[in-house]
This record gives C-alpha cells, sequence and structure tokens, in this order.
C-alpha cells in the first residue's frame, strides 16, 4: 500500500452534516463535502491485509451467509489510488465490478466496513464515502461519458423494471452489444432509487444522470408500461430473444389487526413516493398522505422507517413516534446476536442499534427519544372512520425451546397514543405475483420469489429473473450484483458463450 502506516496515524473522519435546522427546510441531501486531503488521509488507512473481507466472501461456500461487497468490487485498490491521487485509475477500478458507485455510494448500507480488517480493534475504513467521492469526482471533471457497444449482436433483450437491478442487467447486456429495452411501470425511470429512496439521501437529478447516459449508451427505456396488463407479457416474449424479470420484492407486510381499515393507516410504499413526487414538483394524484401537523406513528425500525421519519419531519408532523416489534439492539458488536442465536464476530455484519440522520434530525426536532422498542400493536380505534389512537402494549422477548425468539405481553403495560396518521414500515413479503410470474406460471420457491436456475434462468427457457423478486427484499449492491450476473445468464444463453464478468463468491 502506499501508506503502510496510514491506519496508525489518521483516525476515522467522515463528512459533516448540514444543520438540522437547516435541512429540515429542503429535500437536498444531508451531507457537506469532504476536502480532498482529508480524503486522501482517509485512503490510506488502508491496510496491506492480506485477506480483503471487504471484496466480499462467502462463508463455507453459502452465498447468503457471506460478508463484506456482494459486488466484489476491488476496495483496497481504489483506496490506495485516491491516496495516491490518481483518480482516473481509481475510477477504472471502481467501474469494473460496479455500474452505478454514485448510487451505492449513497444509500448502501455499507457490509464492506463491517467486514474491514481495521475493524477488528479500530473504527473501519471509510469505504463508502471514497466510492461516492471517486464517481463525483469524476463526473465534475467530465470523465464519465457514453460508451455505447462497437458492434451489435442483433439480438433484443427485454428488461422489465428499472430499479438497480433491472438498470444493472441492461447496462451489462448493452456492453455485450445487445438490444436492450428497460420497462417501467411508473412514469418515471428508477424503481426504488426514484420512488422509495427520500431525495435528503439521494437526489433524484443523480438517478436522472445515470439513466440519460444509459440513453445514449443505446438502451431504451419505455415508462407507464405496467408488464402484464397494459403491455402484454406473450408480446414481449414473442417480440424480444429473452426477458428479464427484475421487478422487485413490493408486496407489503401487512398488519391484520382490528381498526387497521380506518382511514389514516398506510403502507410506507405508498407514503414516500409521494413525499419524492411532491419534492421534485410532481403532482400526486392519489390521495394525498401528508404528515403536516399529524401525530405521526410509524410502525418498524428499518431503514424504510427512517426514510418515513425523515419524510414527515420535512413535511412538519406535530410528534412522531417510531415503533419497533423487536428488542432494542445492543450498541456494540461484542454483543450482537443473529439468527440462531449466533453471535456476530467480525466480519459478519452486526445487529447493532444504529441512528440516521433522520433520527438526529429528531432528537433536536423533539427533544426526547422518538424510537421505542418491543412494542405490539393490538388495535386502532377512530372517529368517523378515521384513525385517531393506536393501542399497544410492551414485551418481554425470551427464548422458545426451538431456540427462535419468542414475544410475551408485560401484564399491565397497555398504553393509547394519540396518532392521526400510521405508517407501516414492516418490510416486504414477496414479489407481486399477479402479472408476468402467475400469466407465465412461473415456478417460485417456498418464500414466494421467483426460483432461477445457476444462471439466472426461470422454469420458463428465455426468461429470467434478478434482484429481490428473485432474492427477496434486500440491498441496493445485492440489486446490481444479481443484474449483472442474470446480465451473464441471458448472454451465455444468446450467444452460446459470455465474455461479461462472473462474481465466483456469489
Amino acid at each position: 500500500m502506499g501508506k503502510p502506516t496510514g491506519f496508525m496515524e489518521f483516525k476515522r473522519e467522515t463528512p459533516t452534516r448540514r444543520p438540522v435546522n437547516l435541512r429540515i427546510l429542503d429535500w437536498k441531501e444531508v451531507y457537506e463535502d469532504f476536502p480532498e486531503d482529508k480524503l486522501r488521509a482517509q485512503g490510506a488507512r488502508c491496510m496491506d491485509c492480506g485477506i480483503p473481507f471487504c471484496h466480499g466472501h462467502a462463508i463455507n461456500g453459502n452465498a447468503l451467509d457471506s460478508v463484506g461487497c456482494p459486488l466484489g468490487n476491488l476496495i483496497p485498490d481504489w483506496n490506495d489510488l485516491v491516496y495516491r491521487g490518481r483518480w482516473q485509475d481509481a475510477l477504472d477500478m471502481l467501474f469494473k465490478t460496479n455500474n452505478f458507485p454514485e448510487f451505492t455510494g449513497r444509500i448502501c448500507p455499507a457490509p464492506c466496513e463491517e467486514a474491514c480488517v481495521l475493524g477488528i480493534n479500530e473504527k473501519p475504513v471509510t469505504i463508502k464515502n471514497i466510492e461516492v467521492s471517486i464517481i463525483e469526482h469524476a463526473f465534475a471533471n467530465d470523465w464519465v461519458k457514453p460508451q455505447p457497444p462497437l458492434t451489435r449482436t442483433g439480438k433484443k433483450v427485454a428488461v422489465i423494471g428499472s430499479g438497480p437491478a433491472g438498470l444493472g442487467c441492461a447496462a451489462q447486456l448493452n456492453k455485450a452489444g445487445h438490444e436492450v429495452t428497460v420497462y417501467e411501470r411508473s412514469d418515471h425511470v428508477g424503481g426504488l432509487l426514484t420512488y422509495g429512496i427520500p431525495e435528503f439521501k439521494l437526489e433524484k437529478r443523480i438517478v436522472d444522470r445515470r439513466v440519460d447516459l444509459m440513453k445514449a449508451e443505446g438502451i431504451h427505456f419505455i415508462t407507464n408500461a405496467n408488464v402484464g396488463f397494459n403491455v402484454k407479457i406473450e408480446e414481449l416474449r414473442r417480440d424480444f430473444d429473452a426477458v428479464v424479470l427484475a421487478g422487485g420484492a413490493t408486496k407489503p407486510r401487512d398488519l391484520p389487526v382490528p381498526g387497521r381499515e380506518l382511514k389514516g393507516i398506510h403502507f410506507a410504499m405508498d407514503y414516500l413516493p409521494q413525499g419524492n413526487k411532491r419534492a421534485l414538483g410532481d403532482k400526486v394524484e392519489q390521495e394525498l398522505i401528508d404528515a403536516k401537523g399529524k401525530n405521526v406513528v410509524i410502525l418498524g425500525g428499518g431503514d424504510t422507517g427512517a426514510d418515513c421519519l425523515g419524510t414527515a419531519e420535512r413535511q412538519g408532523a406535530k410528534s412522531i413516534k417510531q415503533f419497533e416489534l423487536m428488542p432494542k439492539p445492543p450498541a456494540d458488536r461484542e454483543h450482537a446476536i443473529v439468527k440462531d442465536g449466533r453471535l456476530l464476530p467480525w466480519p459478519y455484519w452486526p445487529m447493532i442499534h444504529r441512528s440516521s440522520s433522520a433520527h438526529e434530525e429528531a432528537d433536536q426536532l423533539f427533544g426526547v427519544e422518538i424510537r421505542d422498542y418491543s412494542i405490539n400493536t393490538k388495535h386502532f380505534s377512530g372517529e368517523a372512520g378515521v384513525v385517531k389512537k393506536l393501542n399497544g402494549i410492551k414485551l418481554t422477548w425470551t427464548k422458545a425451546p426451538d431456540g427462535r425468539p419468542a414475544m410475551q405481553e408485560i401484564p399491565g403495560s397497555e398504553f393509547e397514543l394519540d396518532c392521526d396518521l400510521c405508517l407501516l414500515a414492516l418490510g416486504f413479503v414477496s414479489p407481486e405475483h399477479p402479472g408476468p410470474i402467475d400469466q407465465l406460471g412461473l415456478t417460485k420457491d417456498p418464500r414466494g420469489n421467483v426460483k432461477v436456475d445457476e444462471h439466472y434462468m426461470t422454469s420458463l427457457p428465455g426468461v429470467f429473473a434478478a434482484g429481490d423478486i428473485r432474492r427477496g427484499q434486500s440491498l441496493v449492491v445485492w440489486a446490481i450484483s444479481e443484474g449483472r450476473q442474470a446480465a451473464r445468464g441471458v448472454d451465455e444463453f444468446l450467444m452460446g458463450k459470455t465474455d461479461l464478468p462472473y462474481l465466483k463468491l456469489f
């Protein structure tokens, strides 16, 4: 490495956030620019560790039990190049494995950092910030240019869904010379990047910038195209040589309790897209969901719940509470426990207590801790068909005979809370089956996801699936990785061989 002693000389340092009282007045990203000299010092912290677990490794050959980056990013290489000031070389190294570092460098939770060898006894390298800095430095210097393929194969591929899996698949197939058309059922390209991630985490100009590049490279995009409904799946199978399903896992988990039918109770993914549309100045045609002046309750303690929190804060909520069914995670890795009671030592992703920029905002806006754990919602009550109260109870968690967590209600801990708007951020259970999945009669796994072979082909030859529609709700890096690997399968199916990269570990 360029600075063998860098990890001993420099402490971890990340960009500062804009002041809370200013950033809640707009929808712009919360982080300020990071000086180049400090960034290069952070690159110097990367160790010559021998086995860089940040790259991504499957434990015991099991891709579902993996650590590090699912894209196999060559992280130590571009960390070193940034330290040396070789920005264009760092960009080339970044693009070898990641089509969209401007997305992952902003919204990925960075499993690479949790797998960093330095993280065993120090704060890990700021991999995520270095990654996004490389690509933004490249855009600022006009180094990122459209690169259409030199020749075309004459083969046509339809990609259904324009989220990170669909975009990653389309980009790779286009590089291979195939003519790619991406179908998106909404009015903007980007899937969850556009509609699920709030503007303050990922400004949509960043998505549009990449889509414009992809268009210039020859990829076609068709919006307002709901395949299986206003666009017939059989017509796509007739007109294209292969079809890739990348529609995500968009069926939300519901909360079947008394009073659920009251107005004012909404899925997070009915709420968040409206916030993004309004931030972009677009018209909201559905029933308007607005937190202004309301007592808001968010059910779900994950990233989606935090996104709802930040959105409600910017809309001017009167009060906000966020409840999580599970107990509060530990503060550090040492006590972190995952499924089946296993401890989570390095380099696993630890289930620890984390706070987002939205929680920092809540601390200042409301002056109290808005999160509470081990809370179960019993029922809702309302007036004139509109929700007014949430009735809950506190829980204690024990271990069942089979080793799984078991919840018990604490007698006498019932409570009632004002609730004018309740947002269900409880995750997703599966893809939506009506449409291509049911119409094509595709085989599903026990969780309801589309089942594929090692080439990402479904039970129907010529039809492939990638991303959350195949593996279930997951991370943006997994979606891009899945799209890239599916593209390799499609290319081999069409041409009998492929030169697209293969990530063996996953």
